[in-house]
């Protein structure tokens, strides 16, 4: 489901239009153009919750929040990658993934 910039502002509190483009235009919300106007997804609405929580009640700066905002996509991405690695573990017959978890726990001892 999309939703409009008027959704966006109506379900996140402490947003307004103007603050919402200005995290647009910082290129901190990535929302899709549907018809030629901004439609965000839920994970944009997410993103928008955590970007007005760094800023308001943790008191982030805008000149740190690029950072902020890779580190927390890269953790996404790492989630997300175990995810899969995961379901693909747990695809493989009983001695495959007994073999794998013998491999990474010795892995584990030597770090």
């Amino acid at each position: 489901m999309r939703l409009s910039e008027q959704d966006v502002v109506a379900a996140v509190a402490g947003i307004s239009t103007r603050r919402l483009r200005m995290l647009v235009r910082n290129g901190w919300i990535r929302p899709e153009r549907m018809e030629g106007a901004p439609a965000f997804s839920e994970v944009d609405v997410a993103r928008v919750r955590l970007v007005c929580h760094l800023t308001d009640q943790l008191e982030i700066q805008e000149d740190d929040m690029p950072v902020i905002l890779s580190l927390v996509d890269q953790v996404y991405g790492l989630r997300r990658a175990l995810r899969n690695l995961s379901r693909a573990v747990e695809s493989q017959p009983d001695e495959v993934r007994t073999e794998i978890v013998r491999a990474f726990r010795d892995l584990d001892r030597l770090a």
